[in-house]
C-alpha cells in the first residue's frame, strides 16, 4: 500500500476534560455522497481509540505541503500535541487545524473493527477549504504537489 499516494490529516477530537486527542492519518477516504460520509482507521493498540470511540464529534484537518512538521508532530508521542499548534474550535468544539488545505466537522456515524485497526465512519456537518497545495504521503515519506517520483 506504499505506492499508494494519500493525503495527509489530522484528526481531533474533544476530551470531556477540556483538553483534545489528535494523530495524523493518511487512511482517510470518501464512502458517500448521501449522506456525506467518510471514513477513517486508528489501530486498535493506539493509547487514542478509547478516546475517538467515545467521542460523538470530531474535525478532520486536510494538510498542506507547508505543514510537514505539524504531519511529524502529530505522529509521533507528545505530552501536548496541540501546544502551540495555531488552530481554532470548530462549531462542535473540535480543533481545526489553521493553515490546511480543508476542514471537515464529523459526527460519529459508524465503527467497525477491520483485523487491527478499527473503522470510523463519519458523518460530514460542515467542511470549508482553501485554494493551497496539499501534502502528500506516499512510499514511506512526505511530497509536495510539486514533487516528483522517480521514474
Amino acid at each position: 500500500m506504499a505506492q499508494f499516494a494519500t493525503g495527509v490529516t489530522i484528526i481531533a477530537a474533544p476530551l470531556k476534560s477540556g483538553e483534545f486527542v489528535g494523530f495524523t492519518a493518511n487512511s482517510f477516504n470518501s464512502v458517500s455522497l448521501d449522506p456525506p460520509l467518510i471514513v477513517w482507521s486508528l489501530a486498535r493498540h493506539s493509547r487514542s481509540l478509547a478516546a475517538f470511540e467515545s467521542a460523538s464529534r470530531y474535525a478532520v484537518s486536510v494538510l498542506a505541503q507547508h505543514q510537514v512538521e505539524l504531519a511529524r508532530r502529530f505522529s509521533r508521542p507528545h505530552a501536548d500535541r496541540f501546544s502551540g499548534v495555531d488552530f481554532r474550535l470548530g462549531a462542535a468544539g473540535a480543533p481545526l487545524i489553521e493553515g490546511a488545505v480543508a476542514w471537515l466537522e464529523c459526527r460519529h456515524y459508524a465503527l467497525h473493527p477491520a483485523g487491527d485497526h478499527m473503522l470510523f465512519i463519519g458523518e460530514v456537518e460542515g467542511c470549508a477549504f482553501r485554494a493551497a497545495a496539499p501534502l502528500v504521503w506516499h512510499s514511506g515519506k512526505y511530497l509536495t504537489a510539486a514533487d516528483q517520483l522517480d521514474s
